[in-house]
């Protein structure tokens, strides 16, 4: 749902209705808009009561402080591929150009092809982490993701000083690593690598593979038998029987390569 500029006049709607007693789904019915703007508009500007006129000059400098995407320059352009072949994440560029430059770009202009977030179950035995494999291992997948622009957008010395000002968080530290512990972002975020590697979803096909025959039925062994004479463990192989990050067309021509944002192996 796209969200809608109220006018003065509307406010005006809402301020009398408001004095009236008025419930937030009776105003937004009344005036014509969804009662989510209502919520919003009066949790923002009820302190210590509702005033139209305060309410929209409130709104203007919100909205003309409002970041504005940027038009890529030649100069930005040259940064951001300095910082592509540095492993950076899109979103650790949307960041720290934010923070660095006070420009604010999309890590979707960055890198537009819009690839969903794998998920961490298992992770821990992927060869990469990401889609592109531009992360090494899940230490430094969690250091992008608390660093980047649409996430946490927390720079290392901001976190490091959060979680030390908490004493529960504390307590635990030193009592997994010692009271002589040191954490900084790096303990923190290896830390947080430490409990993914624990989200591992064991099956009956991992039984079977550990001597247990009936773990699958006649289908599935019938299946598994596919998959093998089919070739398809040349790419689908390992622990996790993927994360190996095989390129397309390896057996065959790709349908699907002219469809969309699709960019192959770029």
């Amino acid at each position: 749902m796209k969200y809608k500029q109220l006018t003065l006049e509307k406010r005006y709607q809402i301020s009398a209705l408001n004095k009236l007693g008025k419930n937030q789904t009776f105003i937004a019915n009344e005036i014509g808009v969804h009662k989510a703007t209502i919520c919003r508009e009066l949790s923002r500007n009820s302190l210590p009561k509702y005033s139209a006129e305060a309410a929209h000059v409130i709104a203007k400098i919100r909205h003309k402080k409002k970041p504005r995407k940027i038009r890529l320059t030649q100069p930005i352009k040259v940064y951001i591929g300095q910082k592509l072949k540095e492993h950076w994440s899109p979103q650790q560029i949307s960041g720290r150009l934010h923070v660095d430059k006070n420009l604010f770009i999309s890590h979707e202009t960055i890198y537009p092809h819009h690839l969903n977030s794998p998920t961490v179950y298992n992770s821990v035995f992927f060869k990469a982490q990401f889609w592109d494999g531009r992360s090494p291992h899940l230490a430094d997948q969690a250091q992008g993701s608390v660093q980047a622009g649409p996430e946490m957008a927390t720079p290392p010395k901001l976190v490091e000083q959060r979680i030390t000002s908490i004493p529960a968080y504390m307590k635990e530290f030193k009592g997994a690593y010692g009271d002589d512990v040191k954490v900084d972002f790096k303990r923190i975020t290896s830390t947080i690598a430490i409990f993914e590697k624990t989200l591992v979803t064991p099956s009956r096909y991992d039984d079977f593979l550990n001597g247990k025959a009936d773990a699958l039925n006649k289908k599935e062994k019938e299946g598994m038998k596919v998959f093998l004479n089919k070739g398809c463990a040349s790419c689908h192989n390992g622990i996790a029987l993927g994360g190996s990050l095989q390129p397309f067309q390896i057996a065959s021509q790709y349908k699907f390569m002219k469809v969309g944002d699709f960019k192959g192996n770029d």
